[in-house]
């Protein structure tokens, strides 16, 4: 078998380890630049940088795109506006969501909930009168700031008459080119046209202007957004308004005239404040968790498989690397869900060489030559590692079509995950692999060989398995059942799924159950003035979470004011969340359809792949155990079923099924030497193939159990509620795939007979 020459091997390995030293230099800027602050950084979300976010929902009829994006522009404007210079730096985004939603986020700023309150109630337009009915002068020109401004409160000018239109009087505006009175050739102009009330009375107001020669100023928001003289009467109800020194200009006055008179109503669906000093905790304790799993899975790896574990510590360096450069490159927003998906992909990344250098040293077990199992295992590994990262994909996609934001960020790094673990596994460990082989390291004791382990009869103790399982499975719908019995909900849903308010405060002393129930409950009845509050003290953490009816912004205000003042904590240690019952109602129902999708999705792919339905329906029966495993840790554990729980159920479904399709791989690799299919041959195909795959289902959940376990000891307290049933479902996945899926396929093998059989 053709091998590298040593001066070949040489290359790639120096080009690779330069390769390595130098984007291991640029990961280790983006880190600190990221944790610092500094410009080399990666752009964080609201929970990992503090800010505000706020979903709006307009009240109604559904509205036009033109007053869907003149709201967005107004909102826009109002931001700009109220985060003054100090904030110039912060990147703030308004966009759409569906026909009639608009979400605002925030990072970063000193005083979310006083934008909140700004936010809620946009500018508006008003046309205004030089002089009142006395002569007195409205507005005068300030040569210290080379702008206009009122010389009375805008509250006065309206009872006094001297706003002679507002917003509501506008039928139209657009910019356009036309002649002007001052020029025969084409200038950028702004055409109005007026509503019947507006024409009327705007024909009084330009006919006393125009005789006095004085303007009609337009102020917009706080200030003056033109000034234009009068230079005709107009009483048909349409003027132009001249004098613009270019057509963007015109346009954005333009703009300003038809968003102060837009009467979209917005009523809040859901929004959230996150403490700086919170979302930093988060990011350095993940940072953390990701640097010490990193560093076991890599010592494990060289432990297990020598030569090739050193290549594949050294592929997944790499993979660390590049998924960094990737998020900062592409100004991908990192989440709180988008390190869990960062780190549960590292520990997947690993699978793709656990199964190739399994592959080898089962090749060399079988007497082959080091260089003919490098390349056989590769090819053989090949399918497996394809058909176990699609289906990952699958659930990647299926999270990012149907989850919320923070949702669509996991599901956004843990593809990218999934296809890097695939580049660098099958490409950079290969290279390196056979680099290492050319530079000598050519003995098989380098490489090691397969264990030879004892056949055990998992289809035969089938029965246990099954019993087990469903024993487990009863336990959680009773616990469900006790509990919507006693009047709690089955499962313990958070704000996403029911609706109302989550204050999380982190108080400087360590508070016991009782003495929040005495100190910190009284506080918070009386602001809400209702009795009905939760509390949950976050283990490991001086953390309290207090939850509420959902409460309005003022509550919300008086809310954090008060434990300002009564335990002398400050805004950055408190972050809240709102979410209405639209959301909540929305939320569970896209949990059900995300999960069916799917299920579904991945059954049609692996019937196209395996052409056997039974093992597309064993394989997906297998992975609703693993779902429903969780479900009773969520039931029994009362855990928060919140938004994380729709990542962490498509997770478990990911890796459920891809841990089983290597274990289907090898069976259909193994029955093409089956010359009779007998219930007993069968048997013994089963326990061959489970047992040969065994050593490397065990590798792989381990190095994913150290990663989620990582997130478990380190994480905050959100992360650890994510990381506890990820856990639980990477151990019951594992058992799943070696106990439950393939005796499945034995029984529908036995009993159901098929076509392709």
């Amino acid at each position: 078998m053709k091998h590298m020459t040593k001066k070949k091997s040489l290359a790639w390995v120096l080009v690779l380890l330069m390769v390595l030293a130098g984007l291991g230099y640029y990961a280790a800027t983006i880190i600190a630049g990221t944790l610092g602050g500094s410009d080399h950084a990666i752009k964080l979300g609201l929970d990992l940088n503090g800010g505000v976010s706020i979903t709006y929902q307009v009240v109604g009829d559904t509205p036009t795109t033109e007053e869907m994006n003149d709201t967005i522009t107004k909102l826009q404007q109002r931001i700009e506006n109220d985060l003054g210079s100090e904030n110039s730096t912060t990147e703030a985004s308004v966009y759409p969501v569906g026909g009639d939603r608009i979400t605002v986020e925030i990072p970063g700023v000193s005083d979310a909930n006083a934008l909140l309150e700004q936010l809620g109630t946009p500018g508006s337009i008003y046309f205004i009168s030089e002089t009142d009915a006395s002569g007195n002068e409205n507005y005068s020109y300030d040569s210290n700031t080379g702008a206009y401004k009122l010389n009375y409160e805008l509250d006065e000018l309206v009872e006094n008459g001297s706003v002679v239109l507002t917003g509501s009087d506008v039928k139209s505006a657009s910019a356009s080119y036309a002649s002007t009175s001052s020029s025969s050739a084409s200038q950028p102009v702004v055409e109005i046209t007026l509503t019947s009330d507006g024409t009327k009375a705007f024909a009084d107001a330009t006919t006393a202007a125009y005789n006095a020669g004085e303007s009609i100023g337009i102020y917009y928001d706080g200030a003056f957004v033109s000034v234009p003289t009068v230079n005709a009467a107009i009483t048909d109800g349409s003027c132009i308004i001249e004098g613009m020194s270019s057509y963007e200009e015109a346009d954005k006055l333009a703009s300003y005239i038809r968003i102060g008179g837009l009467d979209l109503e917005l009523e809040e669906l859901q929004s959230e404040v996150v403490g700086a000093q919170l979302g930093q905790n988060a990011l350095t304790t993940s940072f953390l968790a990701a640097g010490i799993g990193l560093v076991i899975i890599m010592l494990f790896l060289i432990a297990v498989y020598q030569i090739p574990g050193v290549t594949a510590a050294l592929a997944l360096a790499i993979y660390t690397e590049l998924m960094l450069a990737i998020l900062y490159l592409f100004d991908i927003t990192l989440t709180l869900p988008g390190i869990a998906g960062i780190i549960l992909s590292i520990g997947m990344a690993v699978d793709a060489n656990v199964i190739i250098f399994s592959r080898v040293k089962e090749e060399i077990s079988a007497g082959r030559t080091v260089i003919t199992a490098i390349d056989t295992g590769f090819s053989k590994a090949m399918s497996a590692i394809l058909d176990g990262n699609i289906t990952t994909l699958i659930a990647a996609a299926v999270l990012y079509i149907f989850g919320s934001g923070t949702v669509k960020g996991f599901a956004v790094t843990l593809a990218i995950g999934v296809l890097l673990s695939m580049f660098t596994a099958l490409v950079i460990s290969k290279i390196l692999v056979k680099a290492f082989y050319g530079l000598g390291l050519r003995n098989a004791k380098y490489y090691g060989k397969a264990m030879k382990l004892k056949t055990f009869d998992f289809v035969g103790k089938r029965k246990v398995f099954f019993t087990a399982s469903l024993a487990v499975i009863i336990v959680g719908f009773v616990a469900m059942g006790v509990h919507g019995l006693k009047g709690d909900h089955m499962l313990n849903f958070s704000l996403d799924f029911l609706g109302g308010t989550s204050t999380t405060v982190n108080f400087d002393k360590d508070y016991t159950i009782s003495e929040i129930d005495k100190e910190i409950v009284p506080v918070v009845s009386q602001v809400t003035g209702d009795n009905d509050i939760q509390t949950q003290k976050v283990d490991g953490s001086n953390q309290v979470i207090i939850k509420t009816r959902s409460l309005e912004l003022e509550e919300r205000e008086a809310l954090n004011q008060a434990l300002e003042d009564t335990f002398g904590i400050t805004e950055e240690d408190i972050s809240s969340q709102n979410i209405g019952s639209t959301i909540s109602g929305e939320m569970r129902s896209q949990s059900i359809i995300a999960v069916i999708i799917a299920a579904f999705c991945m059954l049609i792919y692996i019937r196209l792949r395996f052409k056997d339905l039974r093992f597309a329906a064993s394989a997906i029966i297998a992975l609703i155990h693993d779902v429903l495993v969780v479900l009773t840790l969520y039931a029994v554990a009362r855990i928060s079923v919140g938004s994380a729980f729709i990542a962490c159920m498509l997770t478990v479904i990911g890796y459920s099924v891809n841990d089983t399709i290597v274990t289907f791989d090898r069976i259909r690799e193994n029955r093409k030497a089956l010359t009779t299919e007998t219930p007993e041959t069968l048997q013994q195909l089963v326990n061959d193939s489970v047992t040969q795959t065994l050593t490397r289902t065990i590798y792989t959940s381990v190095t994913t159990a150290v990663m989620v376990l990582m997130l478990l000891i380190f994480g905050v307290s959100t992360i650890r509620e994510f990381a506890l049933p990820l856990l639980v479902g990477v151990l019951v996945g594992t058992y799943s795939s070696i106990c439950l899926a393939s005796g499945l396929w034995y029984v529908m093998k036995v009993k159901i007979k098929s076509k392709n059989s």
